[in-house]
């Protein structure tokens, strides 16, 4: 339908020798920092202040993990939900809460703690 009633103003349009063009005065996109808001903007201010991981999203590498000497787990709050690959080729993740103070042993025997990160 809407090709026909392109065709169909093309051929009005040459009949009463109508012509047309497209204009483009910007040839780029503004900073997009100008246009984002929110949660959004934030991340983009964090970023451009060297901060690559505004939100503690990024994977950890396991590290010993034994009861002395935990895997440490930033945190702003009093806790935080976990996931733990525990086999290279697993495909599944393990979930596990960690509580403020409390360590945790995941099911394949690593150990997690959580420590006291301060809020953005």
């Amino acid at each position: 339908m809407a090709s026909m009633c392109g065709r169909m103003a093309l051929r009005a349009a040459a009949r009463q020798n109508v012509t047309y063009h497209s204009v483009r005065t910007c040839k780029m996109m503004n900073d997009p920092l100008e246009h984002a808001t929110g949660i959004e903007k934030r991340e983009l201010l964090l970023k451009a202040a060297g901060n690559d991981n505004p939100f503690d999203m990024k994977v950890f590498k396991r590290g010993a993990g034994t009861k002395e000497n935990p895997n440490l787990i930033p945190s702003a709050f009093d806790a935080r939900i976990v996931g733990c690959i525990c086999e290279e080729d697993q495909t599944y993740v393990q979930w596990m809460w960690l509580q403020k103070g409390n360590q945790k042993r995941c099911e394949c025997g690593h150990w997690f703690k959580l420590v006291e990160k301060a809020a953005v």
